[in-house]
């Protein structure tokens, strides 16, 4: 789903940028509510490990392939706000550094693979946890119909994207049925990667997953012929209490072995967008990258003959950057959260 530059004209991909732009000035604010001091180490992670996914291509059908977008997870996990932020952090060092995804069009991606995909899969999540049964099982299960349906989603913004800034004449139609088409099938990849990842985390820690919080119903007592909550358990919660640092440990460890080891065996074959701009002629136009000539180009290092430890170089290397600066804007907003707070109690003194 990363759209190339010349796919989209400016006029549009300006609009799209001041629109990704906004979101994030949005996310930056909201994230301050969501992070906490045990989401906001684990923010840049999350950032990391769908980084590595990404690298990951998946046979889908007719030579093409599809990877995860991630936003689904993301927001389940860290909150939707921080979930743009995340996806859009990975979208931004695979621009700058791999040469994924155009400089011009970055506005396109976010508002399209951050945006789009987080607010459409978490909104669903949240109605299906409502409705559900409050369990973990509901949790895994609204995961896996939520990322599902983020995927078309996403393709269908890009279509109307295209529609109303493409540089070349296809029919829409076309477009709307190619997309749409190739992209349900990748988005049942990205439910089952979802639900997964989801309830793996649940199934340690509960407490680190940002749409599981509140799963347990209060306590009822009858007092007077009336149902009321009964007051909340004095005492420590061991759960809240305990360390991340092995959680982050095993999911950076994993993250490296996913981008560093795993990616050699990823797909080869187009992904999605690829290969319906290719039979549709959507691509007539394609602009070479800004990035072209980075020493990570196409997720390689530069003058390493070896494919294998050329690519397992660039992932790992990409996997740090990005938890490297993930961790840095997550930080940063939290350490702002931290402030107002101080600032707030100090004024009620």
């Amino acid at each position: 789903m990363h759209v190339p530059d010349g796919f989209i004209d400016l006029p549009v991909s300006a609009a799209t940028g001041a629109v990704a732009a906004g979101a994030v000035a949005v996310s930056l604010r909201g994230a301050r509510r969501e992070l906490d001091e045990r989401t906001a180490p684990l923010a840049g992670l999350v950032a990391a490990f769908i980084f590595a996914a990404q690298m990951l291509n998946f046979p889908v059908a007719a030579g093409t392939s599809g990877h995860l977008l991630g936003g689904a997870l993301a927001a389940i996990l860290v909150g939707p706000y921080t979930g743009v932020l995340c996806i859009s952090v990975v979208l931004l060092m695979q621009g700058i550094l791999f040469a994924d995804g155009g400089l011009t069009a970055l506005g396109v991606n976010i508002t399209d693979m951050a945006v789009v995909t987080t607010v459409v899969a978490y909104a669903l999540f949240r109605t299906l946890v409502k409705v559900l049964p409050r369990t973990r099982r509901s949790v895994t299960v609204s995961s896996f119909v939520a990322a599902l349906a983020s995927v078309p989603a996403a393709a269908l913004a890009f279509t109307f994207f295209y529609w109303i800034g493409g540089t070349t004449d296809i029919p829409i139609g076309k477009v709307l049925t190619g997309m749409t088409g190739v992209h349900v099938l990748i988005g049942i990849g990205e439910a089952t990667i979802t639900a997964l990842t989801v309830g793996a985390v649940i199934a340690v820690r509960p407490d680190l997953v940002y749409g599981a919080r509140g799963l347990t119903a209060p306590l009822k007592l009858r007092v007077g012929g009336e149902l009321v909550d009964a007051a909340p358990a004095s005492g420590p919660e061991p759960v809240a209490a305990r360390s991340t640092r092995k959680v982050w440990a095993t999911g950076l460890v994993t993250a490296l072995v996913l981008a560093g080891f795993v990616s050699f065996y990823a797909s080869a074959s187009p992904d999605g967008l690829e290969k319906v701009a290719a039979d549709q002629g959507i691509d007539r136009k394609t602009e070479p990258h800004h990035t072209a000539d980075s020493p990570l180009a196409d997720y390689g290092v530069k003058d390493v003959d070896d494919a294998r430890i050329s690519g397992g170089l660039a992932g790992v290397i990409g996997v740090g950057a990005t938890v490297a600066v993930g961790s840095g804007v997550f930080w940063a907003v939290r350490r702002r959260r931290a402030t107002a707070e101080t600032a707030v109690a100090g004024g009620n003194v």
